[in-house]
């Protein structure tokens, strides 16, 4: 399965150079593509990009979440044939909503890692009342403070309590149930542009998930480990609403849940992806190892341990203590 990433912000926040310097940090093992939006008859950020990667594709002289989003699709889908990427990195123009490309991706049967909003710490005041910034950071479940360099403390923790009050307003939701699009988000942070690692963790792969199925030892973390990764086993004989229920009741401290479940009312096995509350499921035609979960987040232990208490299906491997 393809993952992705979506790059948005307001014109000028940082987000080609967020974007060079934290795939190069974090992604150099990787085969990434990278699908630039640049609003406009030239794409200069497509240029700057293409010194840096392979495959870039550029969609000029309008915009992809409206006119151009049939080209986008079919754009996406070349790329796919023709470089089977593992990650695709799609940087919006900054007077575009990053939703419709959300679902486009999904459409494509892609998994969408995250919605990465950049906000300009320094500058935020200069265009955070304009509506589609507003709704750039709405439709976002990673909401990066960038530039953080060029505030104080006092500053950025202004910021933050801003965007924070503009998430919960704009906060995008399902037209039908009026429920939120994401059960939960994250605000980081980006110094000259190097966003934090704990943004990109838990991107696991199938067999990565099924390497982990095989063998695994559970590390206690310390108090230094914010960021944790839990698994547990799932006992046999449980059913997709089984599944269904447990990711219903994620916590905000646990961010990602990674997987690959035999359910008894449906045939193949299913390869689970919630990020940030959006949850897809991927049929796996052939897979061995036991039924697996694995919890990424923020100092999550207990609230894993509660989990499996909460789902007699759920069960942790033993602890052992780091030497």
């Amino acid at each position: 399965m393809i993952q992705s990433f979506i790059i948005t912000g307001f014109l000028g926040v940082g987000k080609t150079t967020m974007l060079t310097n934290t795939v190069k940090e974090y992604f150099g093992d990787k085969k990434v593509a990278i699908v630039v939006n640049e609003f406009g008859d030239i794409g200069i950020d497509g240029d700057i990009l293409s010194n840096v990667y392979s495959e870039v594709l550029e969609i000029s002289e309008g915009c992809i979440c409206c006119q151009l989003a049939e080209e986008f699709e079919s754009g996406v889908i070349e790329i796919m044939n023709k470089y089977n990427p593992e990650i695709i990195f799609v940087e919006t123009s900054g007077a575009s909503e990053p939703f419709p490309i959300f679902l486009s991706l999904q459409n494509l049967g892609i998994s969408v890692e995250g919605v990465i909003c950049v906000v300009d710490s320094k500058n935020l005041d200069t265009y955070k009342d304009n509506s589609t910034a507003k709704y750039q950071i709405g439709g976002s479940n990673i909401l990066v403070l960038n530039k953080t360099d060029l505030v104080s403390d006092t500053e950025l923790e202004s910021v933050k309590l801003e965007v924070i009050q503009i998430k919960e307003e704009f906060n995008i939701k399902n037209t039908m149930t009026s429920k939120p699009i994401f059960n939960n988000y994250v605000v980081s942070s980006a110094n000259q542009g190097l966003v934090n690692k704990e943004v990109f963790d838990g991107i696991y792969e199938v067999n990565e998930i099924a390497g982990l199925a095989k063998d695994y030892k559970h590390d206690d973390h310390t108090s230094k480990d914010s960021i944790t990764q839990n698994v547990a086993y799932l006992k046999e004989g449980i059913t997709f609403n089984d599944v269904d229920e447990v990711l219903k009741n994620i916590p905000k401290s646990i961010y990602r849940v990674k997987g690959v479940v035999k359910v008894s009312d449906v045939d193949n096995p299913l390869v689970v992806n919630y990020s940030f509350g959006n949850v897809s499921f991927d049929e796996l035609k052939e897979y061995a190892q036991p039924s697996i979960m694995i919890f990424i987040g923020e100092s999550i232990d207990d609230d894993v341990k509660t989990l499996c208490s909460k789902f007699d299906f759920l069960n942790l491997p033993q602890f052992r203590l780091k030497k």
